[in-house]
């Protein structure tokens, strides 16, 4: 692929979408974007993207199409309402983290007009996967997802990529990923909580757990945060909720029992409640301080 001929689209330009274009614009692609809240499209067409001010133009323009936004039913009804415009040989990425049904849905839906959906959900934060640090979890047609123009592009995303079968497969392993993911920022932020009340400096307890066999990688990409109590978003909390009641749903279609992932979700409510929706979602240690004074 020639970066420099190619337009490559991006649907939805929230913190996610707008790392995906940040990644590709660093690597000389010329990208064009569409988001429905204008500054959102100011930002991006000042970081050098080519903000356009509807769906339709993105498709018309671009061959590859990522999308990027916060639910299934949205991608599904974009979708929908936008079907004609979608045309042989085009090939959406997808990653939005999803009911796997609904994604296969979709994918059936754009392939009854010639074009190819891949999932590409993503395991990490925005500021992980403008870095490069987060890793690609696959879900489409082989010859689509290992072609040459396809590649090109997962690659200048992420060097952790895994192909995981058919469409469905990513947004399965999506909600694995993010089980043990969330699970493991509630443990951190109860635990850094339970220095505090035993009179222990949150800051130094940190920096020692780090060094045992305690250590994670979300003692490292949201340690920091909690102590210091920076909430300031990487990954929206109420977009974590989102998915925990995609994991319950999945669990309770497979009759299978998630009891401290439906603790997890309470906990989130919580948080929710308090406000910190938009917050990022290491601001689940403020709804364990509150709850542990009730």
């Amino acid at each position: 692929m020639n970066s420099q001929q190619a337009s490559i689209g991006v649907i939805g330009l929230g913190l996610l979408g707008s790392a995906i274009a940040t990644r590709l614009l660093d690597v000389k692609w010329t990208v064009v974007g569409f988001d429905l809240a204008a500054e959102r499209r100011d930002v991006f067409q000042s970081n050098g993207g080519g903000a356009v001010t509807s769906v339709g133009e993105v498709l018309v323009r671009c061959d590859i199409v990522f999308i990027s936004l916060p639910t299934s039913e949205i991608v599904a009804d974009l979708v929908s309402a936008n079907i004609d415009e979608f045309r042989t040989g085009q090939v959406i990425i997808d990653t939005t983290t999803g009911a796997p049904q609904q994604m296969i849905d979709i994918g059936n839906q754009l392939a009854s007009v010639g074009a190819t959906y891949i999932e590409s959900t993503v395991g990490g934060s925005s500021q992980q996967l403008e870095q490069g640090d987060a890793a690609l979890f696959i879900g489409g047609p082989t010859e689509i997802v290992q072609s040459e123009d396809v590649d090109a592009l997962l690659s200048a995303l992420s060097s952790k990529i895994f192909h995981l079968g058919n469409v469905g497969s990513a947004s399965r392993f999506k909600l694995v990923h993010n089980l043990i993911l969330g699970l493991n920022r509630a443990v951190l932020a109860e635990g850094l909580c339970f220095a505090e009340a035993l009179g222990l400096d949150p800051a130094k307890t940190l920096e020692i757990l780090q060094q045992t066999a305690a250590a994670s990688s979300v003692m490292q990409t949201k340690g920091e945060k909690m102590v210091g109590n920076d909430f300031a978003p990487q990954a929206r909390l109420s977009q974590h909720l989102k998915d925990v009641r995609l994991m319950e749903d999945e669990a309770r279609h497979e009759d299978v029992q998630l009891p401290l992932t439906h603790l997890h979700r309470s906990m989130l409510e919580f948080a929710e409640q308090l406000g910190h929706g938009d917050s990022d979602n290491s601001a689940i240690i403020e709804a364990i301080r509150i709850w542990s004074e009730k």
